[in-house]
């Protein structure tokens, strides 16, 4: 007789949520929401960019982008606390319509959080979030606008990662369950720009089946049109 399923398993797949925290929308940012998008169409997961202001220029193209859903409202305005329905409109105490993830069970991906995500934490959480950009060298720490939010924290080891690569790492953790240590990574490649010359790029990747670092489509096209400007203008 077969067993019963797990809670996990009645789970629905858990919604990614990047708050956008860059007031524009660089080429690099949107070639890696694309991305994600379909990586989460494919797992069946929902995909939201938030706080995406209305005097930003969305692109038409990442606009249509099937699997993907922007929104205006903060994450903090589109939760509620303490099981209560009343997602209060940044502090101010109104409530707001349409409030629908719980906030204790939303996880903030966050390179400072004394927890690593673990595939344990699969049913834990209706909702994953990243504080976008995470792929600034050097870091700035964009997370810590959000830290202070009151969500549950994890970690995502303690190199970093582009921001495509942090979402698809949570979801193999969580819904492929493969635990951290069992993902291939590549770290710090170099990236062939033309027959002379070549750069480093300074972050974490997930490791493809070509054993090349997992990039969104069109990247490695812009890195090499950029690459004459350094890192400090693309990133």
């Amino acid at each position: 007789m077969a067993a019963p399923p797990t809670s996990e398993e009645e789970s629905p797949p858990p919604t990614y949520i990047i708050e956008h925290l860059d007031p524009e929308l660089e080429e690099w940012s949107a070639l890696e929401y694309k991305h994600i998008a379909t990586e989460c169409l494919s797992a069946g997961a929902p995909f939201i960019v938030a706080s995406v202001s209305p005097s930003l220029d969305v692109p038409d193209d990442l606009k249509s982008v099937e699997g993907l859903t922007i929104e205006q409202r903060s994450v903090e305005a589109m939760s509620y606390n303490n099981g209560q329905k009343t997602g209060q409109d940044e502090g101010e105490g109104a409530v707001v319509e349409g409030a629908v993830f719980d906030r204790n069970k939303i996880c903030l991906l966050d390179p400072a959080a004394p927890e690593d995500l673990s595939p344990e934490d699969a049913g834990k959480f209706a909702a994953y979030l990243f504080g976008g950009i995470l792929g600034d060298d050097p870091p700035r720490d964009r997370t810590s606008e959000l830290r202070d939010k009151g969500f549950q924290r994890r970690r995502l080891g303690s190199m970093q990662m582009t921001t495509d690569t942090a979402v698809r790492v949570t979801r193999l953790i969580v819904q492929d369950q493969t635990p951290f240590d069992r993902i291939p990574f590549v770290d710090c490649p170099e990236l062939k720009i033309d027959e002379h010359e070549s750069t480093e790029m300074p972050f974490r990747y997930v490791k493809g089946e070509d054993d090349q670092p997992v990039l969104p489509s069109g990247m490695l096209e812009l890195i090499k049109k950029d690459s004459e400007k350094g890192f400090g203008d693309l990133f």
